[in-house]
Order: C-alpha cells, then structure tokens, then sequence
C-alpha cells in the first residue's frame, strides 16, 4: 500500500467517523465540533485532487462562516443536551441495520464495478492531476475580480448589511415588533 493510499484511507475514516459521531452526539455544541472535523478532512481531500481554491474555500465558508453561525445559534437558544426517547419504536433498529446493509453492498457492488470497467480511478495518484491553472486561486480571483468586480462588491455590501442587522436584532432588548 502506497503512503498516499495509506493518508487517504486515514483520513476517510477520521472523516466517515466524525460524520456519524455527529450524528449521534447528543450534545449540540459536540456536533457542531465534530462537523467542524469532518470540514476539515473534506478540505483535506481538496487539497489531495490539486484544488487549493476549494480547500481554502471549504475551511473559511463552511468551518468558518457557517459554523460560527451554528454555534451563535446553539449558544443564543442554550446548549441543553437531547431528551431520552420515551419508548424507542421496536422495528426500527432492526429495519434501519437492513437497509444500511442492503444499501451499503449496492454501493459497493457499484462502486467496484465502475472500478473493474476501468471507467473510474482508484484514488492515491496524485500526479494524474492536471497541472494547468484552470480552478486555481489565481485564475478565479482574476476573473472575479475583473470581470465580476461589481456583482462581487454588491454581494459584499449586501452580506455587510445582513451581518449589521444580525447584530443589532440580537441585542437584549432591542427586538422590534413593529407595533411600537
């Protein structure tokens, strides 16, 4: 087995396994913790295929961004833990473990398939990716700021606003309910 198959087998399964920790963590602030994990192996594996913009990209939008608004979210309704279920629904645990194992060989079954037909490529060569500068940050910051310059500045004064009126809602005792 080659290092690179090596890294990325780790990393599927630091990723597989933060995604259903996830899932099942029953505290929220833990959840958004072990998103924030699974983020980072997917921006790893961008990183792997050549794509830095993406990469980059993944880290800030979506580990950054969308995670400090899940975590202001969860920490402005409190963090409480989920209840115990009442009673847990009998035929559930045992359709549920079926249909993983039903629909987990299906994938597999495709997925090795597509590999013996030759149509697709095991992972781990990394130097098959193309070295041309299309996708890179260079060429998309190029073309978004030359030919884009004005929807790109127009979305930044727009999201400006939004963050602005985000704050000021959400100071104690400034809610507005327009019957003032």
């Amino acid at each position: 087995m080659s290092l690179e198959l090596a890294i990325f087998v780790i990393v599927g399964a630091i990723a597989v396994a933060s995604a259903l920790l996830m899932v099942i963590s029953r505290n929220a602030v833990h959840s958004a913790l072990w998103l924030i994990l699974n983020f980072a192996c997917i921006a790893f594996f961008y990183l792997t295929l050549g794509a830095t913009f993406m990469a980059l990209a993944q880290i800030t939008v979506y580990a950054g961004a969308i995670m400090v608004l899940f975590l202001f979210v969860i920490m402005m309704i409190g963090p409480q833990r989920l209840p115990e279920p009442e009673a847990p629904i009998r035929w559930q645990t045992p359709v549920t473990v079926f249909l993983a194992v039903v629909l987990g060989t299906v994938f597999l079954i495709v997925a090795f398939a597509a590999i013996l037909s030759g149509q697709v490529t095991v992972p781990g060569a990394l130097h098959d990716v193309p070295t041309q500068a299309y996708g890179s940050g260079e060429s998309i910051g190029s073309v978004l700021f030359n030919a884009y310059l004005l929807p790109f500045e127009m979305v930044s004064v727009v999201l400006l606003v939004a963050m602005i009126g985000a704050v000021v809602f959400t100071r104690n005792g400034t809610h507005s309910t327009g019957a003032e």
